[in-house]
């Protein structure tokens, strides 16, 4: 049913923009048709969308595993020494509030090249992934924990058969929107000039030269790309952890 409702509401937004474009935006040009995007996308082709998607996805996909990976990885440290937790939230915290567009300046200058958009993806995912971590280790069964402890197990036997299986969850609610956040970030990165291809750079150029088609195609392929990325994280996490599935819905 849910899947019904989202495509009514996608045909739904696709209506409104078509209306819009067709009425209250027809003189302007800045809000092409549906089918003009798609002519100018089609005019595009493979040769121009292939690289650059493949240049900031790339960047993503970097960007989305080393945030993540480290995130995942301070989420262990601070359960295994909690005194950790209060300066890791804190620069969990920092990282969250700092704007990508202040800090990628100096990012530029000090690594420079592709790794701007790689740091800022991994930056923007950091966070979410983090708190969820921490949540879902906090979240294990205070009886399963103590099963382990009276068969000798101790704080490692713990985080292995309770407290790790017990985050799944809710780690993958994280990785989830880490996906198409990663994606957003290497975008920023490419924004700032730090490559000579990808999404980013070609939507830079295209508002520049008042290609406004080819700029909400870019945009419109951006945004099916982190659609596209949250939905292959919902798929593993669906496959992953089965017992989950009755809680989300």
């Amino acid at each position: 049913m849910r899947r019904v409702q989202g495509l009514l509401g996608v045909v739904a937004l696709v209506a409104l923009w078509w209306l819009l474009a067709a009425t209250v935006f027809a003189d302007g040009g800045a809000v092409p048709t549906p089918w003009a995007v798609l002519a100018a996308m089609g005019a595009d082709g493979w040769a121009f969308y292939g690289p650059n998607v493949s240049a900031t996805l790339g960047a993503a996909v970097q960007g989305f595993l080393w945030g993540n990976g480290l995130a995942i990885g301070v989420a262990l440290l601070v359960l295994l020494v909690p005194p950790l937790e209060a300066v890791a939230t804190q620069l969990a915290v920092i990282s969250y509030c700092i704007p990508l567009l202040a800090i990628g300046p100096i990012v530029l200058v000090v690594f420079g090249g592709d790794a701007t958009a790689v740091f800022l993806a991994a930056i923007s995912v950091f966070f979410t992934t983090l708190i969820g971590a921490l949540l879902g280790l906090r979240s294990a069964d205070r009886a399963s924990l103590d099963v382990v402890t009276v068969y000798g197990g101790g704080r490692l036997a713990r985080l292995r058969y309770v407290q790790i299986i017990s985050a799944l969850p809710s780690t993958f609610a994280g990785l989830k929107i880490s996906a198409p956040s990663a994606l957003l970030g290497a975008i920023i990165g490419e924004y700032l000039g730090s490559n000579d291809a990808g999404l980013g750079v070609s939507l830079m150029i295209s508002q520049q030269q008042f290609q406004v088609p080819r700029t909400w195609g870019l945009a419109l392929v951006s945004g099916l790309i982190a659609g596209l990325g949250y939905a292959l994280v919902a798929l593993v996490a669906r496959v992953v952890t089965p017992w989950s599935r009755g809680e989300s819905q």
